[in-house]
């Protein structure tokens, strides 16, 4: 491990898969593929939930808020994989591995939040079917969507900001492919068992909980949806909430087994595939599962693309 002067070196050497090679170019081919779809996937739904009247409806405000946080969540460490993965030259500087630090974790602790805040609107959608006009209202969905924003940025601004305040001793090489929180506690040298607590207790409110209140509102939900006489009707329910379930489980199970375990008890390799899955494949597949699974989603989406087409 290279060491040098400085406690905050001016470059970090990311060593990703330097000892297998032979992996980082069907990586980064995968990667120049699976970016422009999650970018163009993404931008979809934010332009049918926005154009179509039909999805003008707290579920698709939310699903808004979704997707914008994807593309700033991937944009936030894709293009510095490429670039590393496409060069010999494998730095960041430290200016950029704080910037990439604050704003990756900005927005996992924002997207935590949202998808708890999403499966309550579904609660109320499904088992206050009478009084959810009443209750999600444009001034409540504003106001809960800005606190879960201003929570992530709290997250990320006081973690991350204590993190980068540990000594490295000089140490400047992050076996990792960006640079993320875990992974620095785990490289500074000194006493650090405060920050991994720290962590530990913070990861608590940002995954356990909101995950918990994810499970009891579709406990909930599904006793509800066995209650609803139509089939048609809890087809279209079931539709909806399981997509929503298997966006949370693609998101919450890596990042439950990265946050919630002390850093210096992580592998080796478990920091790279958890970040490649968290931070790419499911920001990737998101905006799929939404519309192949919602009738509404891909009528909007078949509109907009007729309609374009028919202008030319």
């Amino acid at each position: 491990m290279t060491v040098i002067n400085e406690s905050h070196p001016k470059e970090f050497i990311l060593l990703g898969f330097a000892d297998r090679p032979w992996i980082e170019l069907p990586l980064f081919i995968v990667l120049l593929i699976t970016y422009p779809l999650a970018m163009m996937g993404n931008i979809a739904i934010i332009l049918v939930s926005r154009l179509d009247p039909r999805l003008h409806s707290p579920m698709y405000f939310f699903l808004t808020n979704l997707s914008f946080l994807d593309m700033c969540y991937t944009t936030s460490i894709v293009p510095q994989m490429l670039f590393n993965l496409g060069s010999s030259k494998k730095t960041i500087s430290y200016m950029g591995c704080a910037v990439q630090l604050y704003v990756f974790h900005f927005m996992a602790a924002t997207e935590c939040l949202l998808l708890a805040l999403m499966s309550f609107d579904r609660y109320v959608a499904i088992c206050r079917p009478l009084h959810y006009t009443l209750i999600m209202n444009q001034r409540l969905c504003i106001l809960l969507v800005s606190t879960v924003w201003l929570c992530g940025i709290i997250y990320a601004g006081s973690e991350a900001t204590v993190t980068l305040q540990l000594p490295l001793c000089g140490i400047n090489q992050l076996d990792h492919l960006l640079c993320e929180i875990p992974v620095l506690i785990k490289t500074a040298c000194g006493e650090k068992e405060a920050n991994e607590l720290a962590l530990s207790v913070i990861c608590i409110f940002i995954l356990a909980v909101p995950l918990c209140l994810i499970l009891a509102s579709y406990t909930c939900i599904g006793r509800a949806i066995l209650k609803i006489n139509s089939s048609e009707g809890r087809k279209k329910a079931f539709g909806t909430c399981s997509s929503h379930l298997i966006v949370v489980f693609l998101f919450y199970g890596p990042g439950i087994s990265m946050y919630l375990q002390p850093p210096s008890s992580i592998t080796r390799d478990q920091p790279k595939f958890m970040a490649l899955f968290y931070g790419v494949v499911t920001p990737t597949l998101n905006p799929f599962i939404y519309t192949l699974r919602n009738k509404d989603v891909k009528g909007a989406l078949g509109s907009l693309v007729r309609s374009i087409f028919s202008s030319k």
